[in-house]
């Protein structure tokens, strides 16, 4: 094993093709999410495709009162025989000031305000950690709602491991250095962009194509795939004891793009771990 190096940026090869890419600080930096910290962002023919997405990995606190996001990392590389590791520390430190993706998460009477809006669009759309779609957006226009994200006292760190042996991904979640008092879930995102990844298709024989992917669905399937149209680059995800795995996908001009497979966590164990399988090319030599 090689020491471990505090980085800024580390570049891992998946494929001749393909490779993952993780920063230390907010890049890459897209719409409305430019301040939030990213996961593993997919890199094809060297050209970053994660769009408005989250990347792989990357994690919310929701709390009972409040829905805590990360602004600031730090993050160390090293590598463990065969296997890339990557440790990114994120500090829970932003506050959405009005809406994340589908969900308004402030005060008692925001909240309430927000679902009767919500259900005027989508009938009874779970919390969705993904920015308003065009109608639910112009809407909430109309009343003054806007998206933003603010810094606030930091609630606690977690630690997500990224362990990365080409095409394989390996994440854990480390979630004891929370505080844990009123954590109710903790989200997983795993998120690129739209524009590049249009099609699921799972173990069940489920084939969708852009907006049919829907917004936030539950996938009942073992596992699941996200990919471009003809299937040569994507990702796919299994489900795992205690989760909750779902699909969406939303493209809306230059605010809205992103698509991926999410996974909704209660707060009753110290860590979560979970699987990537990247698609994409010949192995990398």
């Amino acid at each position: 094993m090689h020491n471990k190096a505090i980085v800024t940026e580390c570049t891992i090869p998946v494929s001749e093709t393909v490779s993952l890419r993780l920063y230390s600080d907010t890049r890459p930096h897209h719409h409305h999410i430019t301040n939030l910290q990213k996961g593993l962002i997919f890199v094809y023919q060297e050209s970053e495709i994660v769009g408005e997405g989250t990347g792989f990995g990357v994690p919310i606190a929701q709390y009972r009162d409040k829905t805590y996001f990360s602004g600031s990392s730090t993050l160390q590389v090293f590598r463990q025989k065969e296997d890339t590791i990557a440790i990114k520390q994120f500090a829970f430190d932003m506050l959405p000031e009005k809406w994340f993706r589908r969900a308004r998460i402030e005060n008692r009477t925001q909240r309430r305000l927000s679902s009767q809006i919500a259900d005027l669009y989508q009938k009874h759309r779970l919390v969705r950690h993904a920015f308003e779609t065009l109608k639910l957006k112009n809407l909430s226009r109309s009343v003054g709602v806007r998206t933003n994200f603010v810094k606030s006292k930091p609630i606690g760190n977690m630690n997500i491991t990224y362990s990365i042996k080409p095409p394989f991904v390996h994440v854990k979640a480390d979630f004891e250095p929370l505080k844990i008092h009123g954590l109710r879930k903790i989200f997983l995102l795993n998120e690129q962009g739209s524009r590049y990844f249009g099609k699921y298709w799972d173990s069940n024989g489920t084939i969708l194509h852009r907006e049919k992917i829907g917004a936030w669905e539950r996938v009942t399937a073992d596992w699941a795939c996200i990919s471009d149209s003809r299937g040569r680059i994507g990702f796919r995800l299994w489900q795992v004891e205690g989760a909750v795995l779902r699909r969406g996908r939303e493209l809306l001009d230059d605010t809205l793009d992103w698509t991926g497979l999410d996974y909704e966590v209660t707060a009753n164990k110290p860590f979560f771990e979970y699987d990537i399988e990247v698609l994409g090319g010949e192995k990398s030599k």
